[in-house]
């Protein structure tokens, strides 16, 4: 896990996001969507549409870093809430409540769509 500092603080983008998406890609979505800045020092978090992939991105004084994780199986556990178009499209969890999420996994099938 990345060792945070206490005082940071870790945006969890509410849905999903499309994962295919480099650094870039989504320090851009940071800045359009989340109104936030990317390079600020906060962690912002991703989850994939299948729960089963989350990509991690924060800015820790000399550039920008990714972390991924993917499951063998199951799902990583994520807030119900939902985006509304006026409302803020994250929330912000500590670093114990994101160890959490992160290390916690239910296990979830998935029916294939073709």
């Amino acid at each position: 896990m990345i060792s945070l500092p206490p005082n940071v603080r870790i945006h969890v983008a509410l849905g999903y996001a499309d994962l295919r998406k480099g650094m870039d890609s989504l320090a851009l979505m940071i800045q359009e969507i989340l109104r936030a800045d990317p390079f600020s020092g906060h962690v912002f978090v991703f989850r994939g549409r299948k729960a089963g992939t989350v990509k991690i991105l924060y800015h820790d004084g000399n550039g920008l870093c990714l972390y991924q994780k993917r499951l063998d199986s199951g799902a990583f556990t994520w807030p119900v809430t939902r985006p509304s178009p006026d409302g803020p499209a994250s929330i912000f969890l500590t670093s114990a409540q994101l160890s959490t999420r992160i290390s916690s996994v239910v296990a979830v099938r998935y029916a294939r769509v073709f």
